[in-house]
């Protein structure tokens, strides 16, 4: 038998020429919603992240409240440091895995990051917290 669209989830399509911006968690990068948390009925979240400005000083420490993360770098490069992992400069064409709860900080970018970063599930919170031992 055909496979069914889950209840709920429809085909969303984001416009590169009329995008919707959302309001992100850093002041120095533009978020641009992909229609994926509206398509997935709240499973996942798309968002394209741009440099403003690179980062000038770290984000601090935190986690995400979600199950997981995807990130991919389409420009430029970020670094990152993990609790239990080793640090990681991610430059274009790199991908990313981070469970939901893993303790990071992103330590700085170049001008022109851009990153494509998709959750699951549709909600994604940030916990600040204090740097981990050793760090």
């Amino acid at each position: 038998s055909p496979i069914r669209v889950a209840a709920g989830m429809k085909p969303v399509h984001s416009s590169a020429k009329a995008p919707v911006m959302t309001p992100g968690r850093r002041d120095f990068f533009t978020y641009r919603d992909l229609g994926i948390t509206e398509g997935s009925a709240g499973k996942m979240r798309g968002t394209l992240m741009k440099a403003k400005e690179g980062m000038t000083e770290p984000t601090g420490w935190h986690y995400h409240t979600c199950e997981s993360q995807f990130v991919y770098c389409l420009k430029g490069w970020v670094e990152l440091e993990f609790e239990n992992a080793p640090t990681v400069r991610m430059e274009a064409g790199d991908s990313m895995f981070i469970p939901g709860g893993c303790i990071h900080n992103e330590l700085r970018t170049s001008n022109d990051i851009e990153i494509l970063e998709v959750s699951t599930p549709g909600e994604l919170g940030t916990v600040p917290v204090d740097a981990p031992a050793g760090h």
